[in-house]
């Protein structure tokens, strides 16, 4: 038996041999990676299907983050990127600069996509008039620049500054701006579970005193209700803070803003409700025409402009809405359900 196969096999790859070698060399030649990052139309993930709170319901439609498709940069991803006019490449290190390893820059953009659903679960919470306690803040180093001259590293959370402790950002920025230019500091900080001091030298950088870092604060915080959010690390961040924070009010208030659309957006939010420009708005209007989106709102200014060219461009069956903050989002989808 085991004979009868082994002489099958011997045949076929006695005929077949130059076309399996023919297939190997261009999987390895078409799957070598090359320094860039491919950028495609995206899609939609539904934001009630990741947001869980205690005593919502589901209203009719759905309120949806739109995203960028990004593949793997290679032979073949690169000839498509320079075939297809719809699909842009980027080189790696334009988009993460040259110094920083992969595990700093993966850190960084674990705390922003934290810090992003913490100020959309505060916003909405607030708007709601639901509660929202802050009960510690955690203030980490997102970013270390070379132009400084310090011990610190990215993902060190910071205590205290000359024994003076942390209790916000603030605090750090003022006794940096009361020193002398070379002048040092000495920092609490916490690395890897462990408590260690560290120092600083306060700098001129492009006439601005500094230690050459940036800072992100998280926050532990209770709300009621409680809340949960199911997404995975490659589903949110900082452009789809507008879309979670309406999700959220939504579920809070059992307002039914969708009221049996399928809306697709985009834009940062801040503390104060301001919705701010991103980019990939071209990937992401193209991701919300092909799930069928019936409106797309859009941060005001350039994305807006560039979302309308797009749609001519393109001949898009959708309606666009150009948003500046989060109580226009909710004025205007409120009054599209007295229209309907």
């Amino acid at each position: 038996m085991l004979n009868k196969i082994y002489l099958k096999f011997k045949k076929f790859m006695k005929e077949n041999y130059k076309s399996i070698v023919f297939l190997i060399v261009c999987y390895f030649v078409f799957t070598y990676p090359l320094p860039y990052y491919i950028y495609a139309g995206g899609g939609i993930i539904n934001i009630d299907d990741r947001v869980e709170i205690n005593g919502s319901s589901l209203g009719d439609g759905s309120l949806n983050f739109a995203y960028v498709k990004e593949l793997e940069g290679n032979v073949a991803s690169f000839i498509l990127g320079n075939i297809i006019p719809s699909y842009d490449i980027e080189k790696i290190e334009d988009v993460e600069g040259e110094d920083e390893s992969m595990e700093d820059i993966a850190f960084r953009n674990k705390i922003y996509l934290e810090n992003a659903n913490q100020t959309a679960i505060m916003l909405a919470y607030n708007k709601a008039n639901k509660k929202f306690e802050v009960r510690d803040k955690h203030f980490y180093v997102i970013y270390v620049d070379d132009k400084g001259d310090n011990s610190l590293k990215v993902g060190d959370e910071l205590i205290a500054v000359n024994n003076n402790k942390i209790e916000n950002i603030s605090d750090y920025t003022k006794i940096v701006n009361n020193s002398e230019i070379d002048s040092k500091l000495m920092v609490t900080i916490l690395r890897n579970g462990k408590e260690k001091d560290v120092e600083v030298t306060v700098k001129n950088i492009d006439g601005v005193k500094l230690t050459g870092i940036s800072v992100s604060t998280i926050y532990d915080f209770k709300t009621n209700p409680e809340i949960e959010l199911k997404f995975k690390d490659s589903e949110g961040g900082p452009s789809g803070g507008l879309m979670l924070t309406l999700a959220i009010y939504d579920k809070l208030t059992n307002s039914n803003l969708a009221n049996g659309l399928t809306i697709v957006g985009t834009g940062t939010i801040s503390s104060d409700g301001t919705v701010g420009e991103i980019g990939g708005i071209k990937y992401k209007l193209n991701g919300a025409i092909k799930a069928g989106a019936d409106l797309f709102l859009v941060p005001k200014g350039d994305n807006y402009k560039e979302a309308l060219k797009e749609k001519e461009k393109n001949d898009y069956d959708i309606e666009i809405k150009a948003i500046g903050t989060f109580d226009e989002a909710v004025e205007y989808l409120e009054s599209k359900k007295i229209k309907n």
